[in-house]
């Protein structure tokens, strides 16, 4: 089964992508780190795999097409709804499940360590699994996949918190789902994490030196 991406992503702009991070390093460098590892995120992605860019706010659309659009051929843009996290992430499954998907996976852009490797393991798993989640060291989630619509996974948690991987796998066990689980990945969402990022992926590293003394 060749699953369906969804790749949820902020525009990268001063004061939306990175906020935490920004406090750290300033908004200009921290939104050319995120613009980076989505990008990077792209690239990652098996070339024969539909994906849609689920995009915020609704109103970047053209800013978004032009910055993704020439990275990748066929890519489809979907402005997320509003709301929280859980909203957002129902609406991105339910749209993707209404074009005809057997499985789908929903990815963020800030985990470099999600590569090829990994994701062709998420398709693999939901041949046999209901679900698989790739668990971030923050104990939230840097991957969730279903292999069709499961609204109910995504109410009562408790968002941008380390609870949420618990509670989502709680859930997942309470509907007896079968459930596969990928390796602890590391989200790059503030200054911490970036510098754990920096020791692997010494790009970044060179990328935020860069842009500082490009403030000086």
């Amino acid at each position: 089964m060749t699953p369906t991406v969804a790749l949820m992503l902020k525009a990268p702009r001063l004061g939306h992508a990175k906020t935490r991070l920004a406090t750290a390093i300033g908004g200009a460098v921290a939104a050319e780190v995120y613009r980076h590892l989505a990008e990077r995120q792209l690239a990652a992605l098996p070339p024969d795999w539909c994906v849609a860019i689920h995009f915020a706010p609704a109103s970047a659309e053209a800013e978004m097409m032009s910055w993704m659009g020439p990275l990748r051929p066929y890519l489809r843009f979907v402005a997320q709804c509003a709301g929280g996290m859980g909203e957002r992430l129902t609406e991105a499954f339910a749209t993707e499940f209404k074009l005809g998907s057997g499985g789908v996976l929903v990815i963020g852009g800030d985990c470099p360590a999600l590569d090829r490797k990994i994701l062709n393991a998420a398709a693999d798993a939901l041949k046999a699994a209901d679900a698989v989640l790739g668990p971030a060291l923050d104990g939230g989630y840097y991957l969730i996949g279903l292999k069709k619509p499961r609204p109910e996974l995504f109410k009562g948690i408790d968002w941008s918190t380390p609870a949420v991987l618990d509670q989502t796998r709680a859930k997942i066990r309470a509907f007896n789902l079968r459930l596969a689980m990928l390796p602890i990945l590391e989200d790059v969402d503030d200054s911490e994490s970036l510098m754990r990022a920096v020791s692997t992926f010494p790009l970044l590293g060179e990328l935020v030196a860069g842009k500082a003394r490009s403030r000086v």
